[in-house]
């Protein structure tokens, strides 16, 4: 791995000289172990802890097939799926890779005792399998989470709907939490150039996630002067759609925890902001029953915020805990578009204020190539910015991950791989000097 770190860190390496470079026959890698799935059994969730559950190991260099990249990891991001994978909820994800693994005699490689997990990365091609060409050894990438078969007509007008669709790093094996990590070569972009291999890595999964949620046609569909309620709009995914927003000309209704929180907003642009906790809104009387007060409660003070007006989308992701309010604060013709559901996926709603508002539920996943190419690009031009507040070692990764599982956290957390430090790899300075306080802004509160 010296040499491949001392290849990326030198101002004359040439593809020939990547090419060159042998690749190791293991590397260091984030896993969870099949054997050890039932370890959280009879606990509660918030007290499964991911520090007990991930091991940072040596794992073989899997076999590179056809229109498929290994790529040397700089650095990656914890995302919530990865807290999902460390806890074994809502399922343990070696059932993803068993029936992935039946698929062909080259998934076979995914049905692994260990799991290699991670869905973001930046870093530098290694080698690529035959069929690929628009990608060589040495090229600076970040990945998108999609991998697809797309031998269905299913997936060719939006490749989310492909029936072989995965999220690369949980629902298949060797993810971005690693010091090598194999990719479908349709999953590598152009690394932001003003940006370090850290700040490079934190957007990935969440700034595609919140575009296709919030700005695709293919989710709200969002427009100028829309007032859009945010759940969570400091953290990994909120904070994303709070840019979104703001750049789409937008009003952000900002729901947080905490004055830090609502700062951070602040500091992004947004004027409407709601402190829940401090409000003290309790949308549940008890562990079955809702508490409609509290919804037309969280109504008013919405409309006290927008001059009168009720929003136009809800950017869901909590779930079970805020849905019932989602849907009643909802203007008349409005939408909920929901992914995740990090406090449960059983949603409960009083159907009368869906059906005679004529409001309507959207689903959204992840986001289709297109969708991940844009928001990709935005990141490249400096109009959205990652939203990194934290950076670990990878022997820290458990840590990282129980962080994010307690919500200790703000925006993003990264975790350097192969990078040796922060702050390598920028290769604009211009354009990063321009946007400096906005990439550290979710670092500076």
């Amino acid at each position: 791995m010296k040499e491949i770190l001392d290849a990326i860190q030198s101002t004359d390496s040439t593809p020939a000289d990547y090419a060159a470079l042998s690749i190791p026959e293991s590397y260091r890698a984030v896993t969870v172990h099949k054997d050890e799935v039932e370890m959280f059994a009879g606990l509660e969730t918030r007290e499964k802890d991911p520090r007990k559950s991930l091991h940072i190991e040596d794992v073989p260099v899997p076999e590179l097939g056809p229109g498929e990249a290994l790529v040397a990891v700089m650095a990656s991001s914890v995302n919530y799926n990865s807290v999902w994978t460390s806890i074994f909820e809502p399922m343990a994800t070696f059932g993803f890779l068993e029936r992935y693994g039946k698929l062909s005699e080259l998934t076979k490689r995914h049905d692994l005792p260990y799991h290699v997990i991670g869905s973001d990365l930046s870093g530098v091609v290694l080698r690529t399998g035959p069929g690929v060409n628009a990608w060589k050894p040495g090229d600076e990438v970040v990945a998108h989470c999609l991998s697809v078969e797309l031998e269905s007509s299913d997936g060719h007008n939006d490749t989310m709907l492909d029936p072989e669709q995965r999220i690369w790093g949980f629902e298949t094996n060797f993810g971005g939490l690693a010091e090598i990590a194999l990719v479908k070569s349709n999953q590598l972009m152009p690394k932001p150039q003003h940006l370090s291999w850290e700040e490079a890595a934190a957007p990935g999964l969440v700034n595609s996630t919140a575009y296709r949620q919030l700005v695709s046609r293919n989710g709200a569909g969002m427009k100028q002067g829309d007032n859009v309620l945010i759940w969570g709009a400091s953290g990994g995914l909120g904070s994303y759609a709070t840019q979104f927003a703001l750049a789409g000309g937008a009003n952000p209704i900002c729901v947080v925890s905490s004055p830090q929180k609502a700062d951070i907003c602040r500091a992004m642009g947004a004027e409407a902001i709601i402190d829940r906790n401090a409000e003290d809104y309790k949308f549940w009387k008890d562990e079955h029953n809702q508490d409609p007060r509290e919804w037309k409660r969280l109504g008013k003070r919405i409309r006290e915020l927008t001059g009168g007006e009720d929003v136009d989308i809800v950017f869901e992701h909590p779930g079970r805990e805020t849905f019932g309010a989602s849907v009643y604060v909802t203007r008349k013709g409005g939408t909920i578009v929901t992914c995740a559901s990090t406090s449960g996926y059983n949603h409960e709603y009083d159907n009368r204020y869906l059906w005679m508002s004529l409001k309507k539920i959207v689903g959204s996943h992840f986001a289709n190539y297109r969708e991940a190419w844009e928001a990709n690009r935005l990141v490249a031009k400096g109009k959205i910015h990652p939203t990194l507040s934290k950076v670990y070692s990878l022997d820290d990764t458990g840590q990282a991950a129980y962080d994010v599982h307690r919500n200790l956290h703000q925006g993003k957390v990264g975790v350097l791989t192969l990078a040796p430090r922060e702050g390598l790899g920028v290769r604009d300075e211009e354009l990063r000097e321009k946007h400096i306080d906005a990439i550290n802004r979710f670092r500076n509160v």
